[in-house]
């Protein structure tokens, strides 16, 4: 018997709001309104010992359907590659040409968001195209 209700996807981050707000426009995600009784998060923040302040942050889905994503400052920086990666689906139902495109115009967005392409692969007969990418803190995800 599964007792799993909903699955959280963690990063382990340098700056945790700064992030979860670059996945915000990413996914269309929203930030959580702040604690009760606060009326921003600076304002919760600002009541934390100061090693426990800009050390965690979140976002989901507004529809309910998406993981909850959170974000979670650590001392190390990234140093190889993700075991783990978000696939954004772009691209889903598309093909071909059509499906390039609309891979290379969300490509575009996210770049001017602060994501990197790593790099395009095309369709190869056995897989559509993809296009591998890094989000502002060298996190790989990939856009298919």
């Amino acid at each position: 018997m599964v007792s799993v209700k909903q699955v959280q996807v963690t990063f382990d981050c340098a700056k945790p709001e700064r992030l979860a707000r670059f996945w915000c426009e990413v996914l269309g995600y929203v930030v959580p309104s702040p604690p009760e009784g606060f009326v921003t998060w600076d304002d919760y923040n600002r009541t934390l010992p100061s090693e426990q302040q800009d050390a965690s942050f979140a976002c989901s889905d507004p529809t309910g359907v998406g993981p909850r994503l959170y974000f979670q400052r650590v001392p190390e920086g990234k140093v190889v590659k993700n075991r783990v990666h978000l696939c954004v689906r772009a691209g889903l139902g598309l093909v071909g040409d059509e499906r390039l495109a609309v891979l290379q115009a969300e490509r575009a967005r996210l770049e001017a968001l602060g994501a990197v392409c790593e790099r395009v692969m095309l369709a190869d007969g056995e897989n559509e195209s993809c296009i591998v990418m890094q989000d502002i803190e060298g996190n790989e995800f990939c856009l298919d």
